[in-house]
């Protein structure tokens, strides 16, 4: 008999990027009317719910594995696998009604995966269950799709607009959707798109997509995915943190808004620049813990997911603006990267979340050194943290980077400080504002640049009054997003 098998995809470093949000350890689920299942085809099933919360709201996720012997007939899978999606379903009631809080908050999703076992080897109930997996049994994933036809014609369920309704993936589609958004967020919003599309097509009784690649290319390429960028942007605009809009939003924005040829390509670069950051933020939190457990650091006590989660909370737009800061730095003038300079970026995910990116001077004994920098990243942190006029503000990220060139490659070296924020009252911020006002007046009146040992960028004379003056002897050039 022949079976259509998928091969393994490319999961980029979403599905690791996941477990840092994971709220406890999976759990076994036992789904009524599978026990008949295993009894009439020779079957074994293992269901395991795990538990998200993700920045914007819970992600529930439930994995049911089904493996069925290789001889198992085309009509005899298709009939299991709906008796699995209907009692997936029951379960997801039961679970709904007895959380409806819970449900209403997040998305619920399930991964079904069927594999079908070879080589003469037995599934049975009293097997154990890594029984399906002994070395005589050859596992070999069976490719196949639900989409919004399935469940529209074959599978009819209540898809009420009331409700949120359980997600059902094949195993190959959801990993081919992580591979695609990349993003904790990005896949949050595309669970939102996709269950509306489902709620449209059962409204309309038309399927509105064909298949779940077909959805997840759609959603990534309207000018819809950059819309948070672009309230961030205005906020930072309004809270008079830059001048005017990022330049290089309004120009991805356009791109993907006329389709023109260019949007592909910034597509791309938000892809590569996607996987940079997971690669950057992982290996900096490892670094990161590794070196406050040998200082017994009192942040230790907050757990390293959640230092984590602050990197990795960023969408495609902003992990490109932050990946196309660091690579602007060999650009720089030779006598910058001689003495060292500082860059703020802000998240165009959250708010709250303001990048402090200071480049270390080449000089080993200079004042701007590695050296002599990095025991004041902290104090960086905190007087961001304390001049920064933005009432939401939650984290201030300090990246302390070390641009390194062996045998004509190049290497970043960078420490990590992150600083939790208390929120600011308004009268806080009034307060910081007027005396921002007032240091600016008197610097005025003398017409005397503060003290550098930096020469200023274009950039930076452009809007050193909108952003926040580090207690070090380092120019901030501010971004203007003038490409």
């Amino acid at each position: 008999m022949s079976h259509s098998i998928t091969t393994m995809p490319d999961w980029g470093y979403l599905t690791t990027e996941l477990v840092s949000y994971l709220q406890a350890d999976a759990m076994a689920v036992t789904l009524a009317g599978m026990h008949t299942i295993e009894h009439e085809y020779n079957a074994q099933y293992i269901a395991r719910h795990y538990q998200y919360q993700l920045p914007l709201g819970k992600l529930q996720l439930l994995e049911l594995t089904l493996y069925l012997p290789y001889d198992t007939e085309s009509a005899d899978i298709e009939a299991v696998r709906m008796t699995a999606v209907k009692s997936a379903l029951t379960w997801y009631k039961s679970l709904s009604s007895q959380n409806e809080e819970n449900v209403l908050a997040g998305y619920e999703a399930m991964i079904f995966d069927i594999q079908l076992v070879g080589g003469g080897s037995s599934l049975n109930q009293d097997d154990n269950n890594d029984s399906a997996n002994n070395s005589n049994s050859a596992l070999q994933r069976l490719k196949h799709n639900f989409g919004v036809r399935y469940f529209l014609e074959d599978l009819v369920v209540d898809m009420s607009e009331s409700m949120q309704q359980l997600q059902v993936f094949s195993w190959d589609d959801w990993y081919s959707i992580a591979a695609a958004v990349r993003t904790p967020c990005e896949l949050w919003r595309f669970l939102a798109y996709h269950l509306e599309q489902l709620q449209q097509s059962a409204v309309n009784h038309i399927p509105s997509f064909e298949s779940e690649d077909a959805l997840v290319e759609h959603f990534l390429q309207s000018p819809d995915l950059f819309a948070p960028a672009i309230v961030v942007d205005n906020a930072l605009i309004k809270n008079e943190v830059q001048d005017e809009p990022n330049s290089a939003l309004v120009a991805i924005t356009l791109a993907y808004k006329n389709q023109s040829s260019t949007a592909q390509m910034y597509h791309q670069h938000m892809i590569q620049a996607a996987t940079i950051w997971s690669q950057l933020s992982m290996q900096m939190i490892d670094t990161y813990g590794k070196n406050h457990i040998a200082n017994n650091d009192e942040q230790l006590a907050i757990p390293l997911a959640h230092w984590q989660q602050q990197l990795l909370d960023e969408s495609l737009f902003s992990r490109h603006e932050l990946i196309r800061t660091l690579y602007r730095h060999p650009k720089q003038s030779a006598a910058l990267q001689k003495d060292g300079y500082v860059v703020h970026q802000h998240s165009y995910e959250s708010l709250g979340r303001h990048y402090v990116l200071v480049f270390y001077g080449h000089e080993s004994k200079g004042p701007n050194s590695k050296a002599a920098v990095q025991p004041k990243l902290a104090k960086i942190a905190q007087d961001v943290a304390t001049r920064l006029p933005i009432i939401e503000l939650h984290h201030v990220v300090v990246l302390g980077i070390d641009f390194i060139t062996e045998n004509n490659e190049n290497f970043f070296d960078i420490d990590l400080w992150i600083q939790p924020v208390d929120a600011m009252t308004q009268r806080e911020r009034q307060l910081t504002k007027q005396m921002q006002k007032l240091k600016q007046q008197e610097m005025n009146k003398q017409n005397t640049p503060p003290a550098s040992s930096v020469e200023d960028s274009k950039p930076a004379r452009a809007q050193k009054e909108k952003l926040p003056q580090v207690q070090m002897s380092l120019t901030i050039p501010a971004r203007k997003d003038k490409q």
